[in-house]
């Protein structure tokens, strides 16, 4: 099959390799404009760009697919469907109808759980014990099209949104392919979405970041995982901002006043509303992460310190 992709991020890079590597044929890649990264703030192509750039695929950068010659671009290149993976831009009637197979959208989540911006933190803050990848017929609905295929992927207790990330990328790239050879078959089956079991992934945000130690400490954790890499969970000891990338549930007991710090053989802890969290990596600003026993050799507490 004739391929447009569309896909920004590295999530979306892994589904575009995989594709290239396919029996199908990938004939262009429309993606997201170069945006200013690093310390330079230099022009920088997104990884589907670079990929796409390795294996000398045409590569379009429109800003908007609304317009007329955005159309008219995808209109040309004469693709049996078109595949897109956080792509970023909202995809309009016009663009959905043009491709003989449609629109198939790479969502890492098992529909109709987790609409939205952000279905891996969203999972892992909620606490879910699976999540996966839904192959989607788009349509002009957020994530609400019929799904056409999925595949489950457990979370593990020390699963952050990084780590879960790259299983679902290797995930996806697996399935759309999969998908792709089916939908050529005639062997897909659509199926629709139950809307009253839907929820939404909201984007997320900074003001999210801060830690409240007054909630369970499996409620914390949680968030400390979902927000790693970005935008990490904070608190402060003092002035300094610490953010803790990674923890676990080390007790279901109340001993101490909410946020305060235990330290003891190499360990931090710090008492939440029902038990004790424990600190398993985390970073100072402009330091690199490093485990507790790390950060206890070059930075001390005092008894009864806290984390606010």
């Amino acid at each position: 099959m004739n391929i447009i992709f569309a896909g920004t991020p590295e999530f979306a890079a892994a589904s575009l390799a995989a594709l290239i590597s396919s029996d199908h044929n990938v004939t262009a890649v429309l993606t997201q404009p170069d945006r200013p990264a690093g310390r330079g703030r230099r022009l920088t192509p997104s990884p589907v760009k670079k990929v796409a750039q390795e294996h000398n695929i045409s590569v379009y950068q429109p800003l908007t697919l609304k317009d007329q010659a955005a159309q008219d671009l995808v209109q040309s290149l004469a693709a049996d469907v078109m595949i897109v993976v956080a792509y970023g831009l909202i995809l309009p009637q016009a663009i959905l109808d043009i491709p003989d197979y449609g629109c198939l959208n790479v969502h890492a989540s098992l529909l109709p759980r987790w609409r939205g911006a952000a279905p891996i933190q969203r999972a892992i803050e909620a606490g879910d014990k699976q999540t996966g990848i839904t192959i989607m017929q788009m349509d002009e609905g957020l994530d609400t099209g019929d799904m056409l295929a999925t595949q489950v992927v457990d979370i593990l207790a020390d699963d952050t949104a990084a780590s879960l990330h790259d299983k679902l990328a290797k995930c996806g790239a697996g399935l759309i392919v999969q998908a792709l050879n089916q939908l050529q078959q005639g062997k897909l089956e659509p199926l629709p979405q139950d809307d009253a079991g839907a929820t939404y992934a909201q984007k997320l945000s900074r003001e999210e970041a801060s830690i409240d130690w007054a909630e369970s400490a499996g409620t914390i954790v949680n968030r400390i995982h979902a927000f790693n890499p970005w935008p990490g969970a904070r608190s402060r000891h003092n002035d300094v901002e610490l953010k803790i990338l990674k923890a676990a549930i080390a007790d279901q007991n109340r001993q101490h006043r909410l946020g305060e710090l235990v330290i003891e053989n190499k360990t931090i802890k710090v008492q939440a509303k029902d038990g004790h969290v424990e600190v398993l990596q985390l970073q100072k600003p402009g330091a690199k992460p490093v485990t507790a026993a790390e950060f206890l050799n070059g930075y001390s507490f005092s008894a009864g310190d806290y984390l606010s």
